[in-house]
């Protein structure tokens, strides 16, 4: 069957987000002009409560890999992906009980000054270059994986979307500083939790209700989730993703600096472990409605596969597909699942603009230049999330020769 293609409606209500995103930093450059400190930019200044930092963290994180990938991964092969509810709760428990205290205490800026307090220069200066690196290697693809499922499935321009998403991001970091990002994030983490909620209440109710959804999972064996093999070859078993899945997000949340970043900025340790504690309630509530999404697809599509009947060319345009299909007939709700996939792209690119920047003043500029004036730092600040910007909109551009977007992430 052939599927509708973006109407006017859906460009219009995907352009309002950029526009809302951007008006933030607008808000914020214009709201902070009188402080004109790099600590103001880069750390809002230490002054950030719980609640926009605990919606921040959990937009970062579910970047569109997850938007786009979770479901197409349950959909294909069963609902054990539940299971990183657990590894989700270690994780938290571990950072905020171990990590955060060690990091708020020592009142550093940024998580490589703590390597030389730990160890000496060396060691913190190859930390911070390959952490460089590493972002912008990664935020390339970030950028680029959702760009193209959307593409193929849309008709939404490629290049074009790529571009955008660079601009607005750097935009919006530039202008704001790390307020700007923490509050945009906040907006986004709304419009995912609404885009997924929208797909999940119209593709259940057009599959005959939860009942028979949970029926077809069952019968279609999508619900065997504990799988207790020892064998390291499988898939996902209950050990790869609760101990597997707790390394390696430990990683990412205990010691990565665009978290600490974040946790640092609050005005307490107190109200830093509470973000923690209330973003794991956001990373649930994502994570849940990413499986049943899963599901609900699985029960729409288990007579007829789009992708093995060659409508679609990679898994990765599973979910776009299910959702051009289901709302054919009601233009605009397209364009706020698009802007659901972009705005965990927005949220992670501006994490990673934000937290290159000050790695890069931290660690390697007060370096070179110990006695730099207030003024000029935050100059240098938003000098670097433009340069930033520019080169992880670029590596969008050398993802597309690379391949597979989980393989190359």
């Amino acid at each position: 069957p052939e599927v509708k293609k973006f109407v006017a409606w859906d460009y219009v209500v995907f352009a309002a987000l950029f526009l809302v995103c951007a008006s933030i930093g607008v808000f914020f450059a214009v709201k902070e002009r009188k402080k004109k400190t790099s600590k103001e930019f880069l750390v809002g200044g230490r002054q950030m409560s719980c609640g926009p930092i605990a919606f921040s963290l959990t937009s970062s994180f579910m970047s569109a890999v997850t938007v786009l990938g979770t479901p197409s991964e349950v959909y294909r092969y069963g609902a054990s992906f539940i299971l990183f509810f657990l590894s989700y709760a270690l994780v938290i428990i571990f950072t905020a009980e171990l990590f955060l205290p060690v990091f708020y205490r020592s009142g550093i800026t940024s998580t490589y000054e703590y390597l030389e307090l730990r160890f000496n220069k060396i060691v913190r200066l190859a930390a911070t270059l390959i952490y460089i690196l590493q972002t912008i290697l990664y935020t390339g693809i970030v950028v680029y994986a959702p760009s193209l499922a959307l593409n193929q499935v849309t008709g939404f321009d490629l290049w074009g979307s790529v571009v955008a998403t660079g601009v607005v991001c750097t935009f919006y970091c530039t202008l704001g500083g790390l307020k700007a990002v923490v509050w945009t994030d906040a907006f986004q983490m709304t419009v995912m939790v609404a885009g997924f909620v929208t797909v999940l209440v119209r593709g259940t109710a057009l599959n005959g209700g939860s009942t028979k959804v949970w029926e077809d999972a069952y019968e279609g064996s999508r619900l065997n989730i504990f799988d207790f093999d020892v064998d390291p070859l499988r898939r996902h078993t209950f050990w790869t993703i609760v101990i597997g899945g707790t390394f390696t997000w430990l990683g990412l949340y205990g010691v990565n600096q665009s978290t600490i970043q974040r946790c640092i900025s609050c005005k307490s340790e107190k109200h830093a472990k509470m973000a923690l504690y209330l973003n794991l309630l956001g990373l649930w509530t994502v994570l849940v409605c990413a499986v049943f999404c899963g599901l609900v697809m699985y029960s729409h599509y288990k007579s007829c596969d789009p992708w093995t009947a060659d409508f679609i060319s990679a898994p990765d345009q599973l979910m776009p597909y299910f959702v051009m299909d289901i709302f054919s007939s009601m233009p605009g709700v397209p364009g706020l699942f698009v802007a659901c996939a972009f705005s965990g792209t927005l949220s992670t690119v501006a994490a990673s603009i934000n937290a290159l920047a000050t790695v890069t003043l931290e660690d390697l500029v007060k370096k070179g230049f110990p006695n730099l004036s207030e003024k000029m730092s935050t100059w240098i600040s938003k000098g670097l999330c433009v340069l930033y910007g520019a080169l992880c909109t670029s590596m969008a551009a050398a993802a597309s020769l690379l391949g597979g977007v989980v393989q190359v992430s």
